[in-house]
C-alpha cells in the first residue's frame, strides 16, 4: 500500500514502484487519486516534476511518445469500465489487443475472468461486476507492463468488489507473472 499525504496529495511525491506489486493509493474524494494515474498514465501532465517509468523520463514525451508509451506499457481500468455498447463483450477485448505488439488471446484472457460464456453480450446486456470483469480483461489483453486501476471496485457492491481484485491477483499470478517474467 502506498499512503499520501492529503490533501495535497500530487505536491512533493518522491516514490518508487517494484515490479510486479500491487499498490493502492488511498484518500478521500478530490483528494487528487485519479490525477495521479492520470499521470503516471501519460494522459495529464504534471505542472513540474518529473515521471520516470523504466528508465524513461515520459515528461518529456510529445503528444506523439506518449501515445505509444500508452500503447506499449499501459492498461487502464477506468472507474465507470468505458466500454463501447455498440460492440460485443469479445469486440470490445479485442478493440484494445491490437494496440499492442505482444498482446495475448482475447479468448484466454475472457476466460481467466470468467466471461467467455458472454463473449457475445453487449455491455447493456450484464451487470455491473461483469462489465468490470471486461473492462479488466481489455486492459489485460495488450499484456501491459502496468495496468492502473481507477476504482476498480467503486461501482461495485462488497461481494462483486472481493471477486474483482481477487481477479486481479488472479490475472498477476496467470498471465502478468507468466508473460512478463518467462520471456525475459
Amino acid at each position: 500500500m502506498v499512503p499520501l499525504s492529503l490533501p495535497s496529495a500530487l505536491k512533493n511525491i518522491n516514490m518508487s514502484l517494484e515490479k510486479g506489486k500491487f499498490y493502492v493509493i488511498l484518500g478521500p474524494s478530490g483528494s487528487g487519486k485519479t490525477t495521479f494515474l492520470n499521470i503516471i498514465g501519460g494522459i495529464d501532465k504534471p505542472d513540474e516534476g518529473k515521471i520516470i517509468v523504466d528508465d524513461e523520463e515520459i515528461t518529456k514525451y510529445d503528444d506523439k511518445a506518449l501515445t505509444n508509451y500508452r500503447r506499449r506499457k499501459l492498461g487502464f481500468v477506468f472507474q465507470f469500465y468505458n466500454l463501447v455498447n455498440s460492440l460485443t463483450v469479445y469486440e470490445n477485448v479485442l478493440s484494445t489487443k491490437y494496440l499492442s505488439e505482444d498482446g495475448l488471446d482475447p479468448r484466454e484472457v475472457l476466460e481467466i475472468v470468467g466471461m467467455w460464456e458472454h463473449r457475445d453480450k453487449y455491455p447493456f446486456e450484464i451487470s455491473g461486476g461483469e462489465q468490470q470483469r471486461v473492462a479488466i480483461a481489455r486492459a489485460v489483453v495488450k499484456n501491459p507492463a502496468i495496468i492502473l486501476c481507477d476504482e476498480p471496485t467503486g461501482a461495485l457492491d462488497f461481494e462483486n468488489a472481493k471477486k474483482v481484485l481477487k481477479l486481479l491477483e488472479d490475472i498477476k499470478k496467470k498471465v502478468w507473472n507468466y508473460h512478463h517474467y518467462s520471456h525475459t
